[in-house]
Formats: structure tokens, C-alpha cells, sequence
């Protein structure tokens, strides 16, 4: 039986499932989340503005306290309806939770970001393997050396996701994931790790390793865990996050944010 992003959802909600959710509904929008004291939220939207690659914006609240997005599915619910969350007090992670009810406050902003679990059906069909799938584990994300453009006290650098090809499927996912910018859209490098300052491609800093297969290279994409590090150097007085590969499962078809 097909699992529906609500009922995915409800799943979440009741703690049944506390897992991430890469390969889980497959044709359906996932997103990164933030979540910011009034205060913080007009930096914290400019430096999404300014870092489209990383941070792309797909809901955010209406309204202070506002944890409902409408916009993003029915009966969504920002407190319950992701499987993990980190939360944070003037940039350190002081807990990790499956709901946020006890954190909520009526000054609080929400962002949700596009994600790169939503391309990875796309990929999957023109007939590219997606390796964190067919291993089942969570994408690998590493930091780099990449700045990302300063937005008041938010700065830092860009996490990336990466997924092997071989030379020509790499071309091939450049050119789909072209298509959905609101997603990361193209990848941001692809080759050598050390030239955007990762050392180690066994290491990731959050998620999991793949296999990198003879004859393939690393492709790299923006991630929306690049928040995350921002919010460690702006050190926001309090912040929730989902914890990396946790996302939040939107009612949205990912064909909706084809632009080609």
C-alpha cells in the first residue's frame, strides 16, 4: 500500500516513524526547516534570498507563531509532523527531539527550504541510480569552503550532498536537476572533493557514506543543512532545526516545481 504525505505524516506525528526520510514518498516535495524568533526573521530571509543554491525558500510562516503553512499540505503541523529536530540555544545544540510542542512559542518564524530528496525521483527516472537509495541510507553532507553571502549576523559557508556518476550520468543529472532550482537545483561541483574543501569523502559531517564505485566521480549539490551552520555563527538566542535527512514531507507534486 502506498503511503500518502499525510499519512506519512500522521506517522511522524505518533512517533511511529522517527527515521529520515530519503525514498519516502517519492513524487512529493521534502523540505529543510528553520525555525527563528521574530527578531532573526527578516536576516534570516535575506540571507535565503541572497543563497538561493543552499536555501531555497518553498513556505514560511504568515504570521509569527503561525506552525500550520497551509500552503504545503493538509494539516501539516511544524511542532509534530517531522521525525527529529534539533534545537538550539545561541548556536549550540542543547536538545534533540521527536516533537517541539514544550519549545513552541508564539513569536516564532518558520521557513521550509526546498530539498534534494525531491530531484532524486527525477533522477531515478531517466534511469540514474541514486546510491543513498540503493544502499539505504541517509544522502552524506559535508561542509566546504564555499562562502555563502553574509545577511546581518548570519554567514557561514555551504553544506553539499554528493552522489556518484560516472562522467556522463553526471553531465545527464546536471541537466535534470537544472529544472528545479527550488529544489538546489544543478549541483555546485563535481570532481575532486579538496577543491571545495572536503578532505575526507568517507567522513561526511551528517548523514551517511556511500560507495564511490570505479570510474565515478563525486557530484556535489547545495544543501539546505546550510542553515544549520549559519545559525552556528549567528548564534540566535534560540532556533529549532530538523536534524539532517529528517525533512518535512510536503503535499506538493515535485512536477510543480519544474520550471522546463
Amino acid at each position: 500500500m502506498t503511503t500518502s504525505p499525510l499519512q506519512l505524516r500522521q506517522q511522524i506525528r505518533s512517533a511511529s516513524m522517527t527515521g529520515n526520510t530519503s525514498g519516502l514518498c517519492p513524487s512529493f516535495v521534502q523540505g529543510n526547516l528553520c525555525i527563528l524568533p521574530a527578531d532573526y526573521a527578516n536576516d534570516f530571509l535575506k540571507f535565503c534570498h541572497l543563497n538561493p543554491k543552499p536555501c531555497p525558500i518553498i513556505g514560511m510562516s504568515e504570521k509569527p507563531g503561525d506552525f500550520r503553512l497551509k500552503s504545503l499540505g493538509q494539516d501539516i503541523d511544524l511542532r509534530t509532523d517531522i521525525a527529529q529536530y534539533k534545537v538550539f540555544n545561541d548556536g549550540q545544540v542543547v536538545a534533540q527531539v521527536t516533537d517541539i510542542l514544550n519549545y513552541w512559542r508564539d513569536d516564532l518564524v518558520a521557513f521550509v527550504l526546498g530539498c534534494s530528496f525531491s530531484f532524486e525521483e527525477a533522477l531515478l527516472a531517466d534511469g540514474l541510480e541514486v546510491r543513498n537509495l540503493t544502499e539505504g541510507v541517509n544522502v552524506p553532507m559535508y561542509r566546504t569552503n564555499i562562502a555563502c553571502k553574509t545577511a546581518g549576523p548570519f554567514a557561514g559557508n555551504m553544506v553539499v550532498t554528493m552522489r556518484p556518476y560516472k562522467p556522463a550520468d553526471a553531465i545527464r543529472a546536471i541537466q535534470i536537476c537544472s529544472r528545479f532550482p527550488s529544489v538546489h537545483g544543478a549541483p555546485v561541483h563535481f570532481g575532486n572533493p579538496a577543491e571545495i574543501g572536503i578532505t575526507n569523502l568517507s567522513q561526511p559531517d551528517f548523514g551517511d557514506k556511500v560507495s564511490v564505485n570505479d570510474g565515478e566521480v563525486p557530484v556535489f549539490w547545495a544543501c539546505g543543512v546550510t542553515p544549520q551552520v549559519a545559525v552556528e555563527n549567528a548564534k540566535p538566542s534560540f532556533c529549532i532545526t530538523h536534524v539532517p535527512g529528517c525533512m518535512l514531507v510536503t503535499d506538493l507534486p515535485n512536477s510543480t516545481l519544474a520550471i522546463f
